[in-house]
């Protein structure tokens, strides 16, 4: 499922303002400095933690037929993502170090100590939240004011890092409140979840909130206006979701933008998705951030988020409520990313084609992984990303620093992102519930429409054709006998009852959830994340163990690589320069140096 561009998922990492130090690989040990307790905890058991599980994928199964799942992450990318890694399809060529599949946690079976587990059992279990206390509170926030040594990475007797702050109160527009009826800044949303390992059917639920800065949130006198964050976040919505966003009439006049792209000032019912640089037709900020603005501190382009952008993803567990999976109160884990800095377009393609020149003069390079428990990792493109899991006994705990590089093989370096996010361009359109500004506790997934690729194509079918699956590990026997006969070929009668309700594929049935559940909760017991979190149940027979083998074919199989959803949409940036094919071109073009290259290393 990967070519060189896989391996380089992370690509290097950005250094964070905080970073551990560690010995080099090949150290003797009399030469090793004194390792203390944070060194032990941010060390690596293996040097490739951003290469997920699923890039092992076995893409040839027996009797010669191709499954293609590498396409939804691998993909022709729109700018300003230069990655360009549709070729990654195609073949396996990872560094070294990663040939031997470091994620065990696959082959492990399950199934004795599954039916052992009594469902009453882990229903209570799911059914009980470890992110509030029973007086309401929230009960990381509370530990972490005190934050235990094992989590204080320099020693200051401070927690660092993100705070969680979410109330989960939301109210009709999907902003969360806090109890005297104020504001977080936190705004749900509804998105068509990303194909494969992160449907609920394999295991999961997830729901995610942004958050714009201070400034995106107050009106020109600097003062806390609902309007106004209500119209930056559809702004944001336009650039990145790349359409046209219905909003309440507003004057234009009072804000001093041309929201709705039509050349005058007047009375704007939509944010039009207007982006020609040079052209003088550009969206602008509204409030507070039109002033940072035009003082350069803060900036907008098509397909970035602003800085200090906060995105929080929760990953729960399946509940089983009136015969129907839904979203259970314990989360698995809860994800932050922070956008720490502005890359330019010109920025973003000069990384690429850097990382291209580096993955071809030295194939078998891993990528040093800089950061530490609080701060978390950096992924070369602005942002950090920090996370919480559950400990042995079901509490959140800040994750290791090699659980948080986990997060980076999705959010670095794979052409399926818009600025290393995956959801918010997969937002639901204004046509749906509250305008898509929901938290999925408020509307389920049953009756959402499959959405569609910019080629008309059903995006959710066209998936399940590629992969003749409905996860990368063809472990999903309810999806297989769901939407294909015996012999692989899909059923038109199920693709068609899915174009209307994308649940029937989503959820599982509530026996599959179950199960799904007392996997994961085997791997929470051990504490073997290092190992994988895939909620597996018995050994994963579709996976490579080991592709240094002289008997394992480097080659997926795939000749012809798929197309991503938005193929077509490549004149989504008129007036810009049509971009390049490949990541070798632009390492070309780009001239870089072997010291640039050292330089953009360290």
């Amino acid at each position: 499922m990967v070519s060189r561009i896989c391996a380089l998922l992370l690509s290097g990492v950005l250094l964070t303002a905080c970073s551990c130090q560690k010995s080099e690989p090949g150290t003797r040990r009399e030469e090793q400095p004194r390792v203390t307790a944070t060194a032990q905890r941010d060390a690596l058991s293996h040097p490739t933690p951003y290469i997920p599980p699923q890039c092992y994928t076995k893409t040839t199964a027996e009797g010669g037929r191709v499954h293609n799942p590498c396409f939804a992450c691998h993909q022709r990318s729109v700018t300003p993502n230069y990655l360009e890694d549709a070729d990654v399809q195609q073949t396996y060529a990872f560094p070294g170090p990663a040939m031997r599949n470091p994620w065990t946690n696959l082959f492990v079976d399950r199934r004795q100590a599954v039916a052992a587990m009594p469902d009453e059992e882990l229903l209570a279990y799911v059914r009980q939240s470890n992110y509030f206390a029973e007086d309401g509170s929230l009960k990381l926030a509370k530990a972490l004011e005190k934050v235990p040594a094992q989590w204080d990475a320099n020693g200051n007797g401070t927690w660092d890092g993100w705070t969680p702050d979410i109330q989960f109160r939301f109210d009709e527009h999907g902003f969360d409140r806090l109890a005297d009826g104020g504001y977080t800044g936190w705004r749900a949303f509804g998105y068509y979840p990303f194909p494969g390992t992160f449907w609920p059917t394999n295991g999961s639920f997830g729901d995610v909130l942004i958050r714009l800065p201070e400034a995106f949130r107050q009106d020109a006198a600097g003062r806390f206006d609902l309007a106004t964050y209500e119209l930056n976040l559809a702004i944001t919505e336009a650039m990145i979701a790349r359409r046209d966003v219905e909003i309440a009439p507003t004057d234009e006049k009072k804000l001093g933008v041309d929201l709705d792209g039509d050349g005058r000032l007047g009375k704007a019912r939509q944010v039009k998705y207007v982006w020609i640089p040079g052209k003088g037709t550009m969206l602008s900020w509204v409030g507070a951030a039109q002033t940072l603005q035009r003082a350069g501190q803060v900036h907008l382009a098509a397909g970035l988020f602003p800085e200090g952008t906060e995105f929080a993803h929760g990953v729960y567990y399946l509940d089983v409520v009136d015969g129907k999976p839904t979203l259970a109160r314990r989360m698995k884990e809860l994800r932050y990313m922070l956008k720490r800095g502005w890359m330019t377009y010109g920025d973003h393609e000069r990384a690429a084609a850097e990382e291209a020149l580096e993955a071809i003069k030295k194939p078998d390079d891993t990528r040093a992984a800089k950061g530490n428990i609080e701060l978390g990792v950096g992924n070369r493109a602005g942002w950090t990303l920090q996370g919480f899991i559950e400990d042995a006994r079901g509490e959140l705990r800040p994750q290791t620093h090699e659980e948080n590089t986990f997060c980076m093989g999705c959010h670095s370096g794979v052409g399926a992102t818009d600025d290393s996010v995956f959801s918010f361009g997969r937002k639901l359109p204004g046509s749906e519930f509250q305008a898509g500004w929901f938290h999925w506790s408020q509307r389920d997934l049953k009756g959402l429409r499959e959405p569609r690729r910019a080629d008309g194509r059903y995006e959710y079918t066209y998936y399940l054709e590629q992969n003749g699956a409905g996860d990368e590990l063809r472990a999903n026997t309810e999806v297989l006998s769901r939407f294909f006969t015996a012999d692989g070929k899909p059923r038109p009668e199920a693709l068609e009852a899915l174009h209307s309700d994308i649940s029937m594929l989503l959820l599982p049935s509530p026996e599959r959830a179950l199960r799904m559940n007392k996997a994961y909760r085997l791997i929470v017991r051990e504490q073997s994340f290092i190992r994988g979190r895939d909620a597996t149940v018995e050994p994963a027979m579709n996976v490579h163990r080991d592709l240094s083998a002289s008997d394992v074919e480097l080659a997926t199989g795939i000749t012809e690589p798929a197309t991503g959803p938005r193929t077509g949409n490549v004149t989504v940036y008129p007036g810009l320069p049509e971009k390049n094919a490949g990541l070798e071109r632009k390492a070309a073009e780009a001239k870089l140096t072997d010291s640039q290259v050292t330089a953009r290393q360290h």
